[in-house]
């Protein structure tokens, strides 16, 4: 009899376990804590909409729509894409919603996100995202609203020594036009020296020939005009507005006046927090004003600016010190004692003390499967006076003062009985 093979992972996911599951929730478990603190609604979204909200919102000439996106029709026909990013559905959700009603609004969200893209460290064809929005908010004060908030949620993560905020804009749409004639004609002088996916993109996206990593087209983006030379009075003043903000807030940041966004409804600020630490993956959190996005959708017209961060590529920036809290045990020192030790567990969870439950065997092999799961102490449960007797398994629980300190009083008033000491 032939045995069954079994399925293997599909290429480009992964399956997140113990330590690099703890960094993933330390990611998101501080994003949710410091979208509380600015104000931030959570809200969620399908993971997947008609193909066409992110052909127009991302554009049909990016490379993410082109070659990148999973979109497959449905069994009455209508194309469906699973959703390479967020901001397109929250724009959808804005207009489909009438959520104008509430602007302006301060919106975030997670989860995951597909492109089928070369899988690589840190770049996965399933991977997860937080997202950050604000929309009905053409203030440049927006803007810094949302990079503070990045990056204090870096600072929170114990992460921001290393990572950089780079910082450009891209002016309103006189700027943007003014610069892209002169980028057009700069590129095309160049024609016969770039490569072929620039020279598809001077006719459809030449600002991305900007951030080209092809070794021709690098000497050529280098001595392209800079956008200072086309910036309005009124752009300049936008920009000025945003960094004097940010230098208020105490945000560190760099000028990039390479740093673009392609697509034509982008205006004025764009960014990224960029890190050596992660090779060739280094942008950890980008965004930028998208102040047309919600008109391409069909919708009124709306200021929005945002930004997405991998969760996958901040978690790898987290140090691997295991910062669980104090875990213990609760075991019945003979079978007739399993209620009892399922209210005391029952009890010391109430009070904030992460606690676990073993569903076989004695005694014995109870702690035995503690020692194997890393927890730090064990609560025996036993007959007589001496009800409770408490086995450190590591000295972390020694250390944990908030354990030392409200268990014992916690188990002295547990149907009035008393205590053994530590």
């Amino acid at each position: 009899m032939s045995r069954i093979q079994p399925p293997a992972r599909v290429r480009g996911t992964q399956d997140i376990f113990r330590g690099e599951q703890r960094r993933f929730a330390r990611v998101l478990d501080a994003f949710d804590r410091v979208r509380r603190l600015y104000c931030f609604e959570r809200i969620e979204i399908p993971v997947f909409e008609d193909t066409q909200v992110f052909a127009r919102s991302i554009g049909e000439t990016t490379d993410v729509v082109s070659k990148e996106m999973y979109s497959f029709p449905d069994k009455g026909g209508d194309m469906l894409t699973l959703r390479p990013e967020f901001t397109a559905g929250i724009a959808r959700a804005y207009i489909s919603n009438g959520w104008q009603q509430y602007a302006p609004l301060k919106l975030v969200t997670s989860g995951a996100v597909f492109r089928y893209e070369r899988p690589q460290k840190g770049r996965y064809r399933q991977f997860h995202q937080i997202d950050a929005e604000i929309l009905g908010a053409p203030e440049p004060a927006a803007d810094v609203e949302l990079l503070t908030l990045a990056d204090q949620l870096l600072h929170e993560l114990g992460i921001a020594e290393g990572v950089t905020l780079k910082l450009n804009t891209l002016g309103d749409a006189e700027t943007r036009e003014a610069w892209r004639a002169a980028l057009v004609a700069h590129f095309d002088a160049h024609r016969g020296e770039l490569s072929e996916d620039s020279l598809t993109r001077l006719e459809k996206n030449p600002l991305r020939i900007l951030d080209s990593k092809d070794p021709r087209d690098r000497p050529i983006a280098d001595s392209a005009p800079d956008i200072d030379a086309y910036l309005t009075a009124e752009a300049r003043a936008f920009f000025d507005a945003v960094t004097a903000g940010l230098d208020a807030a105490g945000v560190k940041w760099e000028r990039d006046a390479r740093l673009v966004r392609g697509l034509d409804y982008y205006r004025h600020t764009a960014f990224e927090f960029v890190t050596d630490r992660l090779g060739a993956q280094g942008t950890v959190l980008a965004g930028g004003r998208y102040d047309g996005l919600v008109e391409s959708l069909g919708g009124p017209a709306t200021a929005g600016v945002g930004w997405a961060a991998g969760v996958e590529r901040l978690a790898m920036l987290l140090e691997d010190a295991d910062e669980l809290p104090v875990r213990i045990a609760v075991v019945a020192d003979v079978a007739d004692l399993e209620k009892e030790a399922t209210r005391v567990a029952r009890l010391l969870r109430s009070a904030d003390i992460v606690t676990d439950r073993s569903f076989r065997g004695n005694a014995k092999k109870q702690t035995e499967t503690a020692k194997k799961r890393g927890l730090d102490g064990v609560l025996f449960i036993r007959q007589g006076v001496s009800r409770y007797y408490l086995q450190q398994l590591s000295a972390r629980f020694d250390r944990d003062e908030y354990v030392r300190d409200k268990l014992l009083p916690i188990l002295g008033e547990f149907e009035g009985e008393g205590a053994s000491p530590l």
